[in-house]
């Protein structure tokens, strides 16, 4: 990955933690460019490295071997039809990071017959701590893969699905998974003040545990059940809680909320395809 240049159409704050990313990794910022219409958001982008970057997308396709995709879904097909003779002169390797555009629809777009990627980031990865679902269409090559894999390992983990349809359930579980544990720090937070705890500490507690919680699923070699069977200790106070979750029907409801995110997914797919 360290000799191939890679260009981004857009340059939001997707776009900028990818970039930033790739720098920290040690990729030479004069392998990296960036095009958005809005200066400001170019400047931002400059101010992580010496990359070269233009208002002009036109600029930034010739001579890269990728081309990431970080356009808004509904400005995607627009975007695409303007650069699409562009990419199909030099056949650059396309990563979409838009969610609901499937590949076919880019493909089509940019004039078919391309290799591309598409994937499904989350919000951590601001922070290089996301989690990311990625599919290839078939024209992508074994090395191309292992490319965009390294790319998108740049703001965390990178897992391959096998079917583009399993990023609807990328969507539900971890695209749109941060504000899960969001809305449960929010309801602890509030509970914990309900009992008297200050905000600022009740907020401050909630969060640290919610991420010491994290890493002990993430680095412990015991999966999440026997974890919450080791603190759940018999007739005490873990275990009145979760007794309460699971009688208040916690599992079926969790599940009912991520199976309507992946049929919102699917849903917006359509929908973006018909515009």
């Amino acid at each position: 990955m360290s000799t191939a240049t890679i260009g981004f159409i857009g340059g939001g704050n997707m776009a900028a933690s990818i970039i930033g990313g790739l720098l920290a990794s040690g990729i030479d910022a004069e392998n990296i460019r960036a095009g958005d219409p809005n200066a400001d958001s170019l400047s931002k982008l400059s101010a992580l490295g010496n990359i070269q970057t233009s208002q002009d997308n036109h600029a930034i396709i010739p001579g890269c071997d990728v081309i990431v995709m970080a356009v808004k879904p509904q400005l995607m097909k627009t975007v695409a039809s303007e650069i699409s003779k562009l990419v199909q002169q030099h056949r650059p390797m396309v990563i979409s990071i838009a969610a609901g555009i499937t590949s076919d629809s880019l493909n089509r777009w940019l004039g078919g017959d391309l290799a591309i990627v598409r994937c499904m980031p989350n919000t951590p990865a601001l922070l290089r701590c996301g989690a990311t679902g990625l599919y290839a269409n078939d024209a992508v090559s074994e090395q191309q893969r292992q490319l965009a894999e390294k790319i998108m390992q740049a703001t965390g983990l990178a897992l391959w699905v096998d079917s583009e349809a399993d990023l609807d359930a990328v969507t539900a579980v971890s695209g749109s998974g941060p504000a899960y544990f969001f809305l449960l720090m929010e309801a602890m937070q509030a509970s914990g003040e309900k009992l008297g705890l200050s905000s600022e500490l009740a907020a401050k507690l909630s969060q640290q545990t919610a991420l010491g919680a994290a890493r002990m699923a993430l680095e412990g070699d015991v999966d999440v059940a026997e974890l919450r069977r080791r603190v759940t200790s018999p007739k005490g106070t873990t275990e009145r809680a979760i007794t309460i979750f699971e009688d208040g029907g916690f599992r079926q409801l969790v599940d009912a909320a991520l199976s309507g995110a992946a049929l919102r997914a699917e849903e917006l797919g359509r929908e973006l395809e018909g515009e």
